[in-house]
């Protein structure tokens, strides 16, 4: 049974009782994973799970693979995502040999509530990550919380308020930065092995353009209003490629990602998309996590070819092609070399530079993740900061922020990375992407 359909009973003693009766159905004198792995009962991670959606499903098909990691409940708005979701965790729990149990829930302060669950993974839209993650803080559990952290700056900047004020465990899905070519295209660079950076060139696609979906009726399945949460725009209403719709008989998984992504009302574009993963890379890779760039200047603006973001240290990175096929990635420019990244591939100008082995995967998985989920399931176990944590994150969305401000702006807009401040440019401050006004009765 679906435990938001159980209003009539005290919901804490359901609760509560639901948390017991699982215990005692699923602890055995150890976790045996498919490698063979065994697990203490004490080293184990309970985890739930919030959004389950297609990106959702792809995060529990990585942490499934993390030894210890047991998965007892999860939350969607959309009840045949739920279903599914469920269907897919008793099977796994059935090839381990534990008993089968996923509860479900529509909001997810119910799952928050289970004094059993350690962490959990939030693959909601955007709009939805700050308050899933400050209130997961708040009830106890680590998080998870797919990129980019945030759908504006101001709530960026608040999660990593939760996640310390709690003195919990976050780790941001920018998985890239648990991958052999990209950790070593950051230590190459860090190092000086291609001199000063000078330059640098990232590709990853267009700002978001304004939402110009038809609005279309509503599936029974689908509780739009809690999917919209704190979203204010009229403008916004229901459209298949914002949610996009499964069905379990005939079983038809979703044909795209949520478009929620692409429109301004919704998300934030390639910019915060792909910028979550690349621009995230080369902030890294030049020391500049936890700040970033001083100064935002348009695609368009005064001639300029490209947008524009410049550092106080001299370097200038550009959103732009950096080789013929226009592949997400990143090239560094220095002063005695380049280096070239992206998904399954690094290059340098001198070749000798590189690890063996590590130089070429033209058929890497575009959504390799386990060792991001194993880092922050290592990280959940010693209390200590995964390798992507909340304020690594935080500097990165509010990079991606600011570039879509100076673009929908049309102008230039300078950033105090010490202060997180525009200055006397009141307009910026003033930005929907900087802060909006959350729909009645949500608040931040």
């Amino acid at each position: 049974m679906e435990k938001s359909k159980i209003k009539s009973q005290d919901r804490r003693n359901f609760l509560k009782n639901s948390a017991l009766g699982l215990t005692g159905l699923t602890i055995l004198p150890s976790w045996r994973m498919a490698n063979g792995k065994r697990i203490p009962p004490s080293d184990r991670v309970v985890m739930g799970f919030i959004g389950l959606g297609r990106q959702g499903v792809s995060d529990f098909n990585n942490f499934s693979k993390c030894p210890g990691v047991q998965v007892v409940a999860c939350c969607d708005v959309d009840s045949l995502k739920r279903e599914r979701f469920k269907n897919k965790v008793e099977a796994w729990q059935l090839s381990q040999n534990v008993a089968q149990r996923c509860d479900r829930y529509e909001f997810y302060e119910d799952l928050l509530d289970r004094k059993d669950i350690d962490a959990v993974s939030i693959a909601t839209p955007d709009h939805w990550h700050a308050l899933t993650t400050i209130h997961a803080c708040q009830s106890g559990k680590d998080v998870y919380v797919q990129k980019p952290l945030a759908f504006t700056i101001r709530e960026g900047l608040e999660m990593v308020k939760a996640v310390r004020n709690n003195k919990r465990v976050l780790q941001v899905g920018s998985q890239q930065r648990s991958s052999a070519e990209f950790q070593q295209a950051i230590s190459l660079v860090r190092s000086g092995a291609i001199g000063h950076i000078e330059t640098i060139y990232v590709k990853v696609g267009d700002p978001p353009t304004p939402l110009n979906l038809p609005e279309q009726p509503i599936p029974a399945s689908l509780n739009w209003n809690q999917w919209m949460g704190p979203l204010n725009d009229p403008k916004i209403h229901y459209h298949p490629d914002l949610c996009p719709p499964i069905s379990l008989d005939p079983e038809k998984n979703e044909k795209l990602w949520g478009a929620w992504r692409w429109y301004r009302e919704t998300g934030n574009g390639y910019t915060a998309d792909w910028g979550a993963h690349m621009f995230d890379i080369a902030q890294a890779a030049i020391g500049m996590d936890g700040l970033g760039p001083s100064e935002y200047i348009p695609k368009g603006y005064s001639n300029a070819e490209y947008l524009t973001m410049k550092y106080q240290n001299g370097i200038v990175m550009t959103e732009q092609k950096w080789d013929e096929k226009g592949s997400s990635g990143v090239r560094f420019n220095g002063t005695n070399g380049w280096l070239s990244v992206k998904r399954g591939d690094i290059q340098c100008s001198d070749p000798s530079l590189l690890v063996k082995n590590e130089t070429s995967n033209p058929g890497a998985d575009r959504e390799v993740g386990p060792p991001h989920m194993q880092d922050f399931i290592d990280a959940v176990r010693s209390r200590k900061d995964p390798i992507a944590p909340v304020e690594v994150g935080c500097s990165t969305n509010t990079l991606c922020c600011l570039a879509n401000i100076a673009t929908e702006l049309q102008r230039p807009v300078k950033w105090n990375p010490a202060t997180l401040s525009f200055g006397e440019d009141k307009e910026a401050s003033e930005h929907r992407l900087y802060d909006y006004k959350y729909r009645n009765p949500y608040s931040l």
